[in-house]
C-alpha cells in the first residue's frame, strides 16, 4: 500500500518554506497546512503581498538597505544626517536596530554578508568595492565597524581595518563595550546599542 502524503502542491510549498532561514521541516508543514486552511482568500492576499515585495523593493546601490522607486532609500535620502559618519553592518537588517536606538544619525553601509571560508565567502562576495568607491569621494571623516563579535565578524574587521588604513583623515572606529561575544546586532537591545555606539575606539 502506497504511504500517504500531502498533495503534490502542498509538497512544493513546504518545500519552499523549508528554505526559509530559521524554519525547520516542521515548521514549513505547519506553516503550509495553515496557510491551506486560512481559505483562498487569505492564501492570496500572502501570496501577493510576497510578490508586491519582489517586485517593488529593492537593493539600494548606495546602502544596501532595502528601497523603492515610489519612496525611494529612507535612509540616504533621510535629512538630517551627518554626511560625516559612515556606519558599516554585514546585513541591511542591522540597520533598522541602530536606527531605533536613536544613538546614530550618520550614513550606512551595508556589506550583505561577512568573510567565512568555511561558507565560501570571501571579500569579493561582498560589497567592499562599493564602500572603496564611497570613500573615494572623500567625504567621511570616521568609518565606524557594527560587525558581530564572533570569528567572522573580527576577521571581516580586520580585513576592512587593513584596507582603510589606505585613507588617510579617516578614523576607523568598532562598537566597543555592550554587545555580548558571539552575539549579533539583531540580539541587542536599544541600551545596548546605544551604549556601544557612544564607547567606540579607534582600532
Amino acid at each position: 500500500m502506497a504511504q500517504v502524503d500531502y498533495p503534490e502542491p502542498v509538497r512544493a510549498l513546504i518545500s519552499h518554506l523549508r528554505q526559509l532561514p530559521g524554519i525547520g521541516p516542521k515548521s514549513a508543514e505547519r506553516i503550509a497546512v495553515w496557510l491551506m486552511q486560512q481559505g483562498g482568500g487569505s492564501t492570496l492576499l500572502f501570496a501577493e503581498a510576497m510578490q508586491r515585495a519582489a517586485s517593488l523593493v529593492f537593493e539600494c546601490g548606495t546602502c544596501g538597505f532595502f528601497s523603492t522607486e515610489e519612496h525611494g532609500c529612507a535612509v540616504c535620502d533621510g535629512n538630517q544626517r551627518d554626511s560625516r559618519v559612515l556606519c558599516v553592518v554585514e546585513q541591511p537588517t542591522d540597520i533598522l536596530p541602530l536606527e531605533r536606538s536613536g544613538a546614530f544619525r550618520g550614513h550606512y553601509h551595508s556589506l550583505r554578508g561577512r568573510i567565512s571560508p568555511l561558507d565560501n565567502v570571501g571579500p569579493e562576495d561582498l560589497r567592499i568595492g562599493a564602500l572603496i568607491e564611497r570613500l573615494k569621494s572623500g567625504v567621511f571623516a570616521e568609518v565606524i565597524l557594527a560587525l558581530s563579535s564572533d570569528v567572522e565578524g573580527e576577521a571581516t574587521a580586520n580585513y576592512l581595518g587593513e584596507i582603510l588604513a589606505g585613507f588617510p583623515g579617516v578614523e576607523v572606529t568598532r562598537l566597543a563595550q555592550g554587545l555580548p561575544a558571539g552575539g549579533g546586532l539583531g540580539n541587542a537591545d536599544e541600551l545596548t546599542l546605544m551604549r556601544a555606539l557612544q564607547g567606540r575606539v579607534g582600532l
